[in-house]
């Protein structure tokens, strides 16, 4: 059996009540004081979240951008230094390998991928390099991942950092020490909740000192930021409908068919499942990705059935309680037959079938 890693926060999680679960091959923290407790702290003031064991690609060398342009769907090549992009790998017949995140700085690109699929990334990007002069470091190890989310997030920053992330855009990331301080590798403003909020990455070594300073700082100014697990870290990402690999993305799964299509650049040069893409956008009968709100409590867990009448039409990828809404939410894909908004449909809940309606994806959007 494979050894479980462990983040630089590890035993800080320990120590302060963390129930610890294996995920993507890590000892995570999936609570401390309770999932719907700290998801409130997220939409409310503010959550933190250790996400080191998401994996951190950096790309040097004078074709790192063409290598990166052949593996992903968006367009590297138009992203400018500062700027973050969502991008999809796909295999050769447009299935997904990951969804990723694309930084532009100014002497390399970074790629972040799910902890689960780091190796497997890692390999493919491997079988990709070929002719291309581009060095890709692994730096998961030797760095942590920190999250910020929540309106009151820049309570938990210097003044330094706070000024910094409020000059940048949603999806712009800032690496000069001059501007975020010497111990923040990377600072981005991006997230995984549907609350505004940043990233930073930094040294391993500092990666407790960081952590405990930002609960500091915020306590000063007044505000409680509340370490989160990856409890409330789903509940989150679910109202915001931001898809998760393999619930909503699998290798079987298209992303043109989960309905992120704004992340494929069809008309850019030839990339990995671009063929494939071609032909699938095309296709007038493939499954949509839909919200559903149920008549009741229960929860529609991942597989449940979905139907009309007899007629099974898909199943749910993700459901659970919306502690936001209060209301039992999920997603699913169905046939265009049924996927629009108020459409009738049922779920098979343990058996039992329960009434649902589809409805907009999001489930919550925040007020900007």
């Amino acid at each position: 059996m494979t050894e479980l890693l462990r983040t630089p926060l590890y035993d800080w999680h320990v120590a302060h009540g963390g129930r610890m679960v294996e995920f993507g091959g890590w000892e995570m923290p999936v609570q401390y004081t309770g999932i719907v407790e700290e998801h409130h702290a997220v939409r409310k003031a503010a959550g933190l979240f250790d996400i080191s064991h998401m994996g951190r690609l950096r790309f040097t060398g004078p074709d790192a951008c063409a290598l990166l342009d052949r593996i992903v769907t968006n367009d590297v090549s138009k992203l400018q230094v500062g700027q973050v992009r969502y991008a999809l790998v796909c295999n050769e017949s447009g299935g997904v390998l990951d969804d990723v995140l694309v930084y532009r700085l100014p002497d390399c690109y970074w790629l972040v991928v799910n902890a689960s699929n780091r190796l497997k990334i890692v390999s493919w990007i491997e079988s990709q390099l070929g002719s291309f002069q581009a060095t890709m470091h692994d730096l998961t190890r030797e760095t942590a991942m920190i999250a910020v989310q929540g309106p009151q997030s820049s309570a938990a920053l210097t003044a330094q950092e706070a000024g910094a992330w409020q000059a940048l855009k949603y999806y712009g990331v800032l690496t000069d020490p001059a501007a975020v301080g010497p111990e923040v590798r990377l600072l981005s403003r991006t997230g995984y909740t549907g609350e505004d909020g940043c990233e930073l990455v930094v040294p391993a070594d500092q990666a407790v000192a960081v952590w405990e300073r930002l609960i500091q700082h915020a306590k000063s100014a007044g505000v409680e930021v509340k370490p989160c697990g990856l409890g409330c870290r789903d509940t989150l990402r679910l109202e915001a409908a931001m898809p998760l690999y393999g619930h909503e993305l699998t290798e079987s799964i298209d992303p043109l068919t989960a309905g992120l299509g704004f992340a494929v650049k069809l008309d850019k040069p030839d990339f990995l499942g671009k063929a494939a893409l071609v032909e699938i956008a095309k296709r007038t009968d493939r499954p949509v990705r839909v919200g559903l709100q149920l008549s009741g409590r229960r929860i529609a867990r991942e597989g449940a059935a979905v139907f009309a009448g007899e007629t099974r039409l898909g199943e749910v990828t993700s459901g659970t309680f919306s502690p936001t809404l209060e209301q039992a939410i999920a997603m699913a894909y169905v046939p265009p037959s049924h996927a629009a908004l108020g459409a009738a449909v049922e779920v098979d809940i343990r058996g039992k079938r329960e009434a649902a309606t589809v409805v907009k994806l999001p489930f919550y959007q925040r007020q900007k």
